[in-house]
């Protein structure tokens, strides 16, 4: 594990981007820019000037979407560590804090990286093919969502009067129109990109071989563990999907059941409910599970999300042995 001199926290905005430089748990810089690649660029040139290198120092920033794109393709291309860390991780490692702003979220998020260097987690570029695949299905769900909205129009009919429902009518069609023209559009980029990338089609298919997982479905688990990169453990990736369930106990006087957190990611957990209600209508094992434990009586949704853990865990075996899922299970014994 390397050992970094330098730590810079920086505090990324959509007009600004804060830096503090931090070295022996001491500020030596703090600094504020706008958020563009050449305002990156001078600060690099200036935090050479302290003298760092590229081997001793390590950007700590938080995730805030799109709004660091300009930071993390300069730092990239130039070959920097870059580490990734949840706003949760960094707020509650720091115990409790009063006050907040741009600068001194910058200090803390350096602080929290020079106390933590003993646990970097180095963040790892996805390929830019997976790049474009989540730009598609991020704007494919914002497209979804607004022609869910859309459509409840027609539900509410009934209470207005009828020349305002044929007005409204009319607009509300074209526009559901245009909308799944457009949906229709980025399915099949989408589509092309898997058709094409080699690595994503590998992937996909392993995936998709675990009956009830579908398109949608494989797409969002590859973009998610930046192609099984960042999160390679199944149990992981189900605590990541909110659908891992964690004890609540204390002494003798708390005795909660068994649940999930709501820390998760909200739209693949939601996919892989969809996936488990799926499955447990074929026949087979988990739909034969599924009515076993309700007949042992069993809450119905803790058996969805067994079953939810259950594809996750097939899905992470079928990529681990690269080979695609078999119904037919034979036990060598050796």
């Amino acid at each position: 594990m390397k050992q970094y001199q330098f730590f810079v926290g920086i505090d990324v905005s959509k007009e600004t981007l804060d830096y503090a430089v931090v070295r022996n748990g001491e500020q030596l810089q703090y600094l504020q820019t706008p958020n563009s690649t050449s305002r990156v660029k001078m600060f690099l040139k200036g935090l050479k000037k302290l003298g760092t290198s590229s081997q001793d120092v390590i950007f700590c920033l938080e995730h805030t979407g799109i709004y660091c794109n300009h930071l993390l393709s300069y730092l990239t291309t130039l070959g920097l560590d870059i580490w990734m860390e949840s706003p949760t991780q960094i707020k509650r490692s720091l115990g409790i804090q009063r006050g907040k702003n741009d600068k001194v979220d910058a200090q803390r998020i350096a602080l929290y990286a020079f106390r933590y260097r003993d646990a970097v987690k180095l963040w790892q570029p996805p390929r830019k093919e997976l790049l474009k695949l989540k730009h598609l299905m991020s704007l494919r769900n914002r497209i979804l969502k607004t022609i869910g909205i859309l459509s409840k129009v027609f539900s509410e009919n009934s209470f207005y009067e009828k020349e305002f429902v044929q007005m409204t009518t009319v607009t509300t069609k074209a526009s559901l129109q245009a909308l799944r023209h457009d949906l229709a559009s980025i399915d099949g980029a989408i589509d092309e990109i898997v058709k094409i990338d080699e690595k994503i089609k590998h992937l996909f298919s392993l995936i998709t071989s675990v009956r009830g997982i579908g398109r949608v479905t494989a797409i969002q688990i590859i973009i998610s563990t930046n192609e099984f990169k960042n999160i390679a453990d199944p149990k992981k990736f189900a605590c990541y999907c909110g659908v891992a369930p964690f004890e609540h106990t204390s002494g003798t006087s708390v005795r909660g059941k068994n649940r999930v957190s709501k820390m998760a990611d909200m739209n693949l957990k939601k996919c892989l409910h969809m996936a488990a209600l799926s499955v447990v209508h074929y026949r087979g094992e988990l739909h034969d599970f599924f009515d076993r434990k309700v007949a042992e009586g069993k809450n119905k949704m803790s058996i969805i999300n067994a079953i939810r853990n259950k594809l996750i865990h097939r899905v992470f075996a079928c990529v681990r042995d690269n080979r695609p899922y078999s119904n037919e299970y034979v036990y060598n014994a050796v």
